[in-house]
């Protein structure tokens, strides 16, 4: 006698899904706060409802947050990559691991957004009602670079959907 066993999982992103996420976003700004004096509670709450929207509607590809020195992001920056599970289970991770005491003298908070391929199948008018819910508008700029390297060193997950935490180092 010979038994199968198949299963299938189907799961919708929620807002809930996407406020899981942002809130572990801003706590990592909470405790990056704590450390460096950036950036403002006010701030934090205005990123984790952009985030919150940018991920509910899919237009997320990556987003940074952190000091900028010479146009390069230096450490203690925080950089999220957002990424489609595709049903598979993946980690989801408690926030925080903030490095103190790195050298931000001469450096300036700053945050940048990359809009996910989906953001671009949009019309203008798309776009442009989308941009009018959010808490602030953000400005057009090249990426920054990186003065040190990338360290992939959390995952937030939530609905099928994840964020890749990277931390810039010095090195």
């Amino acid at each position: 006698m010979s038994y199968s066993y198949s299963s299938s999982e189907s799961q919708s992103f929620t807002i809930t899904h996407a406020k899981k996420i942002a809130a572990k976003v801003a706590t990592d700004l909470k405790r990056m706060q704590r450390f460096y004096n950036e950036p403002s509670d006010s701030r934090i709450e205005e990123y984790e409802e952009e985030i919150t929207q940018f991920l509910k509607a899919g237009y997320l590809d990556k987003v940074s947050y952190g000091f900028k020195k010479n146009g390069n992001w230096i450490e203690p920056s925080l950089h999220y990559k957002a990424e489609e599970l595709g049903g598979f289970a993946t980690v989801d991770d408690d926030p925080g691991r903030i490095r103190p005491g790195a050298d931000i003298s001469g450096a300036s908070f700053s945050s940048f957004l990359v809009y996910s391929y989906k953001w671009w199948l949009l019309s203008t008018e798309e776009r442009d009602a989308f941009k009018r819910n959010l808490p602030f508008s953000r400005g057009t700029a090249d990426e920054p670079g990186i003065n040190g390297y990338l360290s992939q060193d959390k995952t937030y997950s939530a609905g099928g959907k994840s964020v890749i935490r990277s931390t810039v180092k010095s090195y």
